[in-house]
C-alpha cells in the first residue's frame, strides 16, 4: 500500500513538473501573491540598509583604528557567519515556525545595528555586532525560502526567487551609490540607526502581513548542533542535489574575482574612483538583465536545460582578461559574464525539485551558507592570486576555474543537445 501511495506521490510530482516546464510564467504572476509582495518589500528595504550600514562600520573602524585590514575585515564578517548559522544552527529552522522566525531575526538585528551606533561602542563591541547580526540573517535564510515557496504557486516559484535576486542586485547598487551622501548627511551613527530602522520595518512586515505557515520539516529531539549536523550530512548524501548545491557555491565563488579586484585593475588602468563604481555597477547590472530576459523569454523547461551551458558561458568573458584589456572593453565582458547568471533560474527549480519536501528548508538555509561563506573565500582568493599574477590574470585564472567546475560538475547536461 505504502510503494503504491509512493508512487503515485511520485507520478504526481512528475506530472506536475512536466505542466509547470510547458508553461511561461512571469513576475506578474508572483506578485499576485500579497505575501509574496511583503517578502520582497521587506527585503529590498533590509538589503539596502544593510548595503549602506556596511560602508558606514567601514568608515568607523578605520577613522578609530586607522588600520585597513580591520576595514575590510567588516566586509569579511558579512560572509562568515554563514558558516555559523547556516552549518551549525540549521535545524532551527524544523524547530520555529517560519513567520516567527523571520521576523524575530529581523528584530534582533535592528537591536543590535542599533547597538552599532552608540559611540562608546568599541571596536571589537562593533565587530562583534556585525558577527552575531550575519548570524541572524543566515539562520533566518532557509525560513525566507520557506515562505517563498508557500507564498506562490509552483509555476510561479523561480520568477519570485529572481525577483528577490533583483531587490538584492538593486538595494546593493543603491546602497553603495547612496552610501557616501547618507554618510554626509546622516553621519556613521545615522546611517547606523537608519539600517536598524529598515530591520525593524522587514520585522513588522513579514509579522503583520504574512499568513503562520506550517513547518516543513519535522523536528528532531536531538540537540541543535547534532541536529544541524545530521540534516546537513542528509542533504549532502542525496547525489542529485549535493552536485546542484556545489554549482551554486562554486560558481559565484570563483565570479566574484573582478569585484574582488575593481580597485587595482581600474588604478593599474589609470581609472579613477568613479570607474570604480561603474566597474561594480557592471556585474549586478548583466545579472539584472539575464533574469528579467531569462523569465520573460524563456519557458521554464528552458530554464533548466540551459543552466550548464549558461553556468559555463558567463566564464567565457573573463578569458578575454588575459590580455589584459581596457577598462571601455572590460566593461561590457562583466555585463556580459553577468546577463549569463540566468543559469540561476533554471537552477533554483532543479534544487526546489530535487530536495525532499521535509529537507527543503534546511537545504536552503545550507545553500545560503555554502554560497555567502565561499564568496568571502573567493574574494580572498581573488586578492592573493592578484598579489602573484596581478589582476587581469587572476580574473582570467577565476575563468578558468569556474569553467572547469561547471564542467566537471555538469558535464552530462553540457553533452546533451541543448534543442
Amino acid at each position: 500500500m505504502r510503494e503504491s501511495l509512493a508512487a503515485g506521490g511520485a507520478a504526481a510530482k512528475a506530472v506536475g513538473v512536466i505542466a509547470e516546464a510547458a508553461t511561461r510564467v512571469g513576475y506578474r504572476d508572483a506578485l499576485e501573491s500579497l505575501e509574496f509582495r511583503a517578502l520582497f518589500a521587506a527585503q529590498l528595504v533590509s538589503t539596502a540598509g544593510s548595503s549602506v550600514a556596511a560602508i558606514a562600520l567601514t568608515v568607523v573602524v578605520f577613522r578609530r583604528t586607522d588600520s585597513p585590514l580591520l576595514a575590510s575585515l567588516t566586509f569579511a564578517l558579512g560572509f562568515l557567519p554563514y558558516l555559523l548559522g547556516g552549518g551549525l544552527l540549521s535545524s532551527v529552522v524544523d524547530r520555529v515556525r517560519p513567520r516567527r522566525l523571520v521576523s524575530t531575526c529581523d528584530l534582533f538585528s535592528a537591536l543590535l545595528a542599533a547597538a552599532m551606533a552608540l559611540p562608546a561602542m568599541p571596536v571589537p563591541g562593533l565587530l562583534g555586532l556585525l558577527f552575531a547580526t550575519g548570524t541572524l540573517s543566515s539562520v533566518a535564510s532557509g525560513a525566507r525560502a520557506a515562505l517563498t515557496r508557500s507564498t506562490v504557486s509552483d509555476g510561479a516559484y523561480v520568477p519570485a526567487r529572481s525577483l528577490l535576486r533583483i531587490a538584492s542586485q538593486v538595494a546593493q547598487i543603491g546602497g553603495n551609490a547612496g552610501g557616501g551622501v547618507l554618510l554626509v548627511v546622516l553621519a556613521p551613527s545615522g546611517t547606523l540607526l537608519l539600517n536598524a530602522a529598515t530591520f525593524a520595518c522587514s520585522s513588522l512586515t513579514v509579522r503583520f502581513v504574512l499568513a503562520d505557515h506550517a513547518l516543513g520539516g519535522e523536528a528532531a529531539r536531538a540537540a541543535l548542533i547534532r541536529d544541524s549536523l545530521r540534516g546537513a550530512r542528509s542533504v549532502l548524501a542525496l547525489p542529485g542535489l549535493r552536485r546542484l548545491l556545489l554549482v551554486g557555491w562554486l560558481a559565484p565563488m570563483f565570479s566574484v574575482a573582478p569585484e574582488a579586484l575593481a580597485a587595482p585593475y581600474v588604478g593599474g588602468h589609470g581609472g579613477s574612483s568613479t570607474l570604480v563604481g561603474w566597474w561594480l555597477v557592471a556585474l549586478p547590472a548583466g545579472v539584472i538583465a539575464g533574469d528579467v530576459a531569462g523569465v520573460r523569454l524563456l519557458s521554464a523547461r528552458w530554464q533548466r536545460r540551459l543552466v550548464a551551458p549558461a553556468a559555463a558561458a558567463s566564464f567565457v568573458p573573463y578569458l578575454a582578461f588575459v590580455l589584459d584589456p581596457p577598462i571601455a572593453a572590460a566593461l561590457p565582458l562583466l555585463v556580459a559574464s553577468g546577463a549569463c547568471s540566468l543559469y540561476a533560474l533554471g537552477l533554483d527549480a532543479r534544487v526546489r525539485d530535487a530536495a525532499p519536501p521535509q529537507l527543503f528548508a534546511r537545504t536552503m538555509t545550507l545553500s545560503s551558507a555554502g554560497l555567502m561563506t565561499l564568496q568571502g573565500l573567493g574574494f580572498t582568493l581573488a586578492g592573493a592570486v592578484a598579489e602573484l599574477t596581478g589582476a587581469a590574470t587572476a580574473i582570467a585564472l577565476a575563468g578558468a576555474c569556474g569553467l572547469a567546475c561547471v564542467g566537471m560538475l555538469l558535464r552530462h547536461d553540457l553533452r546533451r543537445p541543448v534543442g
